[in-house]
C-alpha cells in the first residue's frame, strides 16, 4: 500500500465561519492530501494558511459568475441560521435551502465528486417542525442533483462556544448534556455533539470514499471523526 500523492486535492468550504466550519477549516488546512482550501463567505475570514484562499462572494449574484475557473474534488457545506436570527421563515429557507442548493449546484459544476453536508437529526420534508421540514427538503433536493457521493450529517444540539451567544441553544445544552448519557440504543442519535467532532466527522467522511447518498448520526459521526486519511494501492 502507498499513501495517495500528497497535496493533490482541492477543497471548497461554504459556512467556514459558522460553529462547525471554523472548525473544519484548520482540519482540511491540516490534511495532507489537500494541495487547497477554498472557503466561500460573504466577509473576510480571519485565518491565514498557505494553502488557503478565501473568496468573499455576493449572495445575490450567481456564483458561477463570480468563482470563474474555479474547480475543487470535495465541497464540504457548514451553511445554516436559525429562524431568530434570519428573521423570518422565509429568510431562514433562503439560507438553508436555496443557499444550499446553489452552493452544491456550483460545485458539482466545478468537479465536486463529494458533497458533505451538516444537517440535523430528524429533517424530515414531511415534518410539521418548520425547521425540521425545511432541513428535510434540502436533503431531499441534493440527492436529486446525482452527485457521486452525499453525505449528509445528522448532529443534534452541538456542543461548543459560539462567536454570538444563542440563549435557547445554550439551554438545550446543559439540559441535554445532562441527560446525554442516559440516551442509548436507537435514541442515543439525539445526543448532544461536539462541534469540533462534528467538523473531524466532515473530513472523515471525505476520506471514507463511501459513494452515493450516506447518512451520519452521534454514534457514526464519533466513528467518522476518527478515521485516517485513505490510501489507494
Amino acid at each position: 500500500m502507498r499513501g495517495e500523492s500528497a497535496g493533490a486535492r482541492i477543497a471548497l468550504v461554504a459556512g467556514g465561519s459558522g460553529m462547525v466550519g471554523s472548525r473544519l477549516l484548520p482540519l482540511l488546512l491540516d490534511a495532507p492530501e489537500y494541495a487547497r482550501v477554498y472557503a466561500l463567505s460573504r466577509r473576510p475570514l480571519p485565518l491565514e494558511h498557505p494553502r488557503f484562499a478565501n473568496r468573499v462572494v455576493r449572495l445575490d449574484a450567481p456564483l458561477s459568475l463570480q468563482l470563474k475557473g474555479l474547480s475543487c474534488h470535495e465541497a464540504f457545506c457548514c451553511l445554516g441560521t436559525t429562524r431568530r436570527a434570519a428573521g423570518s421563515q422565509a429568510a431562514f429557507r433562503a439560507v438553508d435551502h436555496d443557499l444550499v442548493l446553489a452552493f452544491a449546484r456550483f460545485a458539482a459544476a466545478a468537479g465536486a465528486e463529494r458533497l458533505v453536508l451538516v444537517s440535523a437529526i430528524g429533517a424530515n420534508a414531511e415534518s410539521k417542525n418548520f425547521y425540521l421540514r425545511v432541513k428535510g427538503e434540502t436533503e431531499q433536493d441534493l440527492t436529486r442533483l446525482s452527485l457521486r457521493a452525499l453525505d449528509i450529517l445528522q448532529p443534534s444540539v452541538l456542543l461548543g462556544m459560539r462567536r454570538e451567544r444563542r440563549a435557547l441553544e445554550l439551554g438545550m445544552q446543559l439540559a441535554l448534556g445532562a441527560i446525554g448519557p442516559l440516551l442509548r440504543g436507537a435514541a442515543a442519535r439525539w445526543r448532544p455533539i461536539q462541534a469540533d467532532t462534528v467538523a473531524a466527522a466532515m473530513r472523515g467522511a471525505a476520506r471514507s470514499g463511501r459513494l452515493g447518498v450516506t447518512r451520519y448520526t452521534y454514534v457514526d459521526m464519533r466513528r467518522l471523526a476518527q478515521l485516517p486519511r485513505r490510501t489507494v494501492s
